[in-house]
């Protein structure tokens, strides 16, 4: 089965200049998969964000885990990131990045009532978890608590959290930033 686009190719013009000034950094490091993956996610996202973002690479990386090249495998998720924003933005990634959607039934919310950064995927026979290392997650909360104190919720905070996301899109590698935790013995990617 395919999808309805058959290439990606969006002029640089169409791009936000903040976004245009990354894709090259992006794709040159990660590749133009999870670039594609990313920008869909924030478009339909509606904004571009943190956690969807992340969850655009922590799909594609589980997608690479399980060597499942296109969308067309069927891998379930369940995610721990909930329902409320903003850690539940990371659904909307996942689900792009993956295929694995609330209208195909392979996307389901956990009900622990922790949420964090992290999903359980399941591709055949196989399954694995991935979370966010605790280290990123710190940076997160403490780059959000400053942006907070310097902006309250102002336009000009969600511009910083905007900024945010440009660069951990950019500067994190979804092959170091998750934990990847097979049965019950966590496995560094």
């Amino acid at each position: 089965m395919v999808g309805a686009l058959q290439g990606f190719e969006i002029p640089l013009s169409q791009y936000a200049d903040d976004v245009q000034r990354i894709i090259g950094t992006c794709i040159a490091q990660y590749g133009a998969r999870e670039w594609k993956l990313a920008v869909l996610t924030n478009e339909i996202h509606g904004h571009l964000g943190i956690y969807s973002t992340l969850g655009a690479k922590m799909g594609l990386r589980a997608r690479e885990w399980f060597e499942a090249a296109g969308l067309t495998e069927d891998i379930a998720i369940l995610s721990f990131a909930g329902s409320v924003p903003p850690v539940s933005c990371l659904n909307d990634g996942l689900q792009v990045s993956t295929g694995a959607t609330v209208g195909h039934g392979l996307f389901a919310l956990s009900e622990d009532p922790e949420k964090r950064v992290e999903a359980r995927f399941r591709c055949g026979n196989q399954e694995i978890t991935l979370c966010l290392k605790p280290d990123y997650e710190a940076r997160i909360r403490s780059d959000i608590r400053e942006g907070v104190a310097r902006y309250g919720h102002t336009p000009a905070y969600w511009q910083y959290v905007r900024e945010l996301a440009l660069r951990y899109w950019q500067d994190w590698d979804r092959a170091t930033v998750f934990s990847i935790q097979t049965g019950s013995a966590p496995s560094q990617p």
